[in-house]
């Protein structure tokens, strides 16, 4: 029975991620050389309360000790999928802008401040789900050309949706890198929203059954995408 239950215990750890790592230009970072080190960083478990100050940036502890990563606007960027994305869900990613007087280093991400760059939901056909991300052992995003020049952090989620049927059964997957981008515009992002705050554990994109019925239509749970 021991050995059952640890035998358990692994597979669905080993069906669990994390994104430890940043993609650009064809290469990747060390793991947690410019991502804030996440509270699932050993357990690789998920976020599951949408209302805790952890759904944010999933963060083990203030001032890990991250670099910050210098990006220029309108390139390629992204996270490593460690081991890989196992589940099916929706993916998106999120942007917020250093305040003047503070670093990206030293942020807390607190406030009406994150702007959606992306979001990725299923296609459905014939019947059934296909995620585009799942499998994927890194995602990547084009930085918007118009963006201001500045510090920001750089957030990439994932919402797990196959235990989705009751309110806390999403699971999210959250890394937040700090960057400095470089040749930016004069855009201005938005709609903003905060973390905590800008979902509900009944938000339709985030409680639903995947499975059966399957839902005809999907829309990913947050604002807006800005596009730059």
């Amino acid at each position: 029975m021991r050995f059952f239950i640890a035998s358990l215990l692994a597979a669905t750890a080993s069906a669990h991620y994390t994104f430890p790592a940043l993609v650009a230009g064809g290469s990747t970072t060390s793991a947690w050389q410019y991502v804030r080190k996440t509270t699932n960083y050993q357990s690789n478990g998920p976020v599951t309360d949408v209302t805790s100050t952890q759904i944010r940036c999933y963060e083990l502890a203030p001032g890990t000790g991250a670099q910050t990563y210098e990006v220029a606007a309108g390139s390629t960027l992204g996270f490593t999928a460690q081991t890989s994305i196992s589940h099916p869900g929706t993916l998106q990613f999120y942007m917020a802008k250093v305040p003047t007087g503070q670093t990206a280093a030293s942020w807390d991400g607190s406030g009406d401040v994150w702007f959606k760059i992306f979001e990725q939901g299923p296609t459905i056909s014939g019947g059934s789900l296909s995620w585009p991300s799942q499998g994927k052992s890194s995602v990547t995003v084009s930085i918007p050309k118009s963006i201001p020049s500045g510090e920001y952090l750089f957030r990439v989620e994932h919402i797990a949706l196959h235990s989705a049927s009751s309110a806390g059964g999403a699971q999210f997957y959250i890394s937040c890198a700090q960057v400095k981008v470089t040749g930016g515009g004069n855009g201005s992002p938005g709609p903003l929203v905060a973390f905590p705050g800008a979902y509900k554990a009944t938000d339709p994109g985030i409680m639903l059954n995947i499975y059966y019925p399957v839902p005809t239509s999907y829309t990913p749970p947050g604002p807006k995408v800005w596009t730059g």
